[in-house]
């Protein structure tokens, strides 16, 4: 009987909860094959080196976040403002997994500072997210400064929501990004 090899997949995911956790430097073979409760061994079956493993992580991240969110939005069809509600939905109950949702996307930004390759990824995405959504709003906004509009307030209401502390007033958190979503929409 041969021996169960942990998938090149949970190296992944440990290397972006990792970076997630501690930054790019967090991401370290023997602390993965610790947490992943194996022998670092296994890792360079997949991976040549550490390096190796963070393109791989970014190659899965900027995916999964990018195009991997379109097929899935465009998989079930309907009109630009359906797309466009089930997007925002689609990213609003996102769990902080290790690839989708905010602190992955967080850790990424912080390491982008840092890093120009990286950084270019982090343009990548964000144009491709970009377009997507002038995309969508031009169907049903006939003015070009409006979707540009549109499509920024969404854009930063994503990433700056987690980084506000501020309370809402009478409302909730969940509450105000409810209105601003039927208010993109209109």
């Amino acid at each position: 009987m041969g021996t169960t090899r942990t998938p090149r997949v949970k190296w992944i995911e440990e290397g972006l909860r990792a970076l997630t956790a501690g930054g790019p430097d967090a991401v370290r073979i023997e602390a993965l094959a610790q947490a992943l409760g194996v022998s670092k061994g296994g890792f360079y079956g997949y991976f040549r080196n550490r390096q190796a493993l963070l393109t791989e992580m970014l190659d899965t991240w900027e995916y999964e976040v990018a195009e991997g969110v379109i097929a899935q939005v465009e998989s079930e069809g309907g009109d630009a403002r359906t797309r466009l509600d089930r997007l925002f939905r689609l990213v609003a109950a996102a769990t902080d997994g290790p690839v989708r949702g905010t602190t992955a996307d967080m850790a990424i930004r912080d390491w982008a500072r840092r890093d120009t390759d990286v950084a270019e990824r982090l343009r990548r995405v964000d144009n491709c997210r970009m377009d997507y959504l002038r995309s969508l709003f031009s169907d049903f906004c006939p003015d070009k400064d409006e979707v540009e509009v549109r499509c920024l307030l969404a854009v930063s209401v994503r990433i700056g929501n987690h980084l506000n502390a501020a309370d809402n007033g009478t409302r909730t958190r969940a509450e105000v990004m409810e209105l601003i979503r039927q208010r993109l929409l209109s």
